[in-house]
């Protein structure tokens, strides 16, 4: 099985094309590979699959084998899967990618001699009401809502971008004491499907610091869904414009909210670190090289 090592802003995937549906066993070889001692080493095991309702589809399976319905910086990489591995036509510099939980996404690529250098990601309109981001709070929109763990009370927001984001504000987010409070506030009763975490700390109306504890893989140095819920949440509270750039621990993504029609876009690069090949007799014995 051959497969191509890439990142969005350090937000690492392993990328395999080629299948023609999600295979068994895809979560077992997830946790296998995912390993960063014992395998390739990843946030995720990303799958491109054909799709009857865009160019092709995107399947993600977390390092912790469950499987995630949306990646902003996914979608980017796959998108420039897609473009250098000739997947679709050079003059394409549109193309659709279609998710579990958001629906085909429409993605506009930058390119330079042949290189997608940036991608902008049509990432759909974001979902506010509470039972549906979901949480268990029956609201229209869930801002600044009390919770509590190890006594200690917070105040969060739920978005939805196709999967749920708890984005709570912070003094210093690029501090903040991600691995303690992560990982109790995604497993919280009030999220049902567990919850990404994101602590910001608002800077300006167009600049924010964010990091983020993802469901599934724990901290991650991005997350694009996460920088989206956290502009989105900026802004219903009355702390940024609706365009604004979220610098996350790997680099800086450009997300807008567009009121025109309630879209929310994400911009940022996505990278290739090397191709590899996985000897599968059956199963997962090796890496080569």
């Amino acid at each position: 099985m051959n497969f191509t090592k890439m990142h969005g802003l350090g937000n690492d995937f392993i990328v395999v094309a080629g299948e023609k549906e999600l295979p068994a066993g895809a979560s077992e070889l997830a946790v296998r590979l995912c390993d960063r001692y014992f395998g390739i080493g990843a946030d995720g095991l990303v799958y491109i699959l054909p799709s009857e309702k865009a160019d092709y589809k995107m399947r993600i399976i977390n390092s912790d084998g469950s499987e995630s319905e949306q990646c902003g910086n996914a979608v980017r990489c796959v998108a420039k899967y897609i473009y250098e591995y000739g997947m679709v036509e050079a003059s394409r510099k549109e193309l659709t990618v279609e998710t579990i939980g958001a629906g085909a996404q429409k993605v506009q690529l930058t390119v330079e001699s042949g290189r997608v250098t940036a991608v902008r990601v049509d990432m759909g309109e974001p979902i506010l009401r509470g039972t549906e981001v979901p949480t268990t709070v029956d609201l229209d929109q869930v801002l600044n809502h009390p919770i509590e763990v190890d006594g200690r009370q917070f105040q969060f927001t739920a978005v939805s971008m196709g999967n749920p984001h708890c984005v709570i504000y912070v003094d210093d987010a690029a501090h903040f004491d991600l691995g303690t409070w992560g990982p109790k506030l995604e497993v919280h009763p009030l999220f049902p499907r567990r919850v990404n975490v994101e602590f910001v700390t608002v800077k300006s109306p167009q600049a924010m610091d964010m990091r983020v504890w993802e469901r599934g893989a724990g901290p991650t140095l991005a997350c694009g869904t996460g920088a989206c819920a956290t502009l989105v949440a900026s802004v219903l509270n009355g702390k940024s414009e609706r365009s604004a750039t979220v610098s996350l621990k790997g680099g800086d993504l450009f997300i807008e909210w567009n009121e025109a029609d309630n879209h929310v876009y994400m911009t940022g690069p996505a990278e290739q670190v090397f191709e590899g090949q996985l000897s599968l007799p059956g199963r997962t014995r090796r890496i080569q090289d």
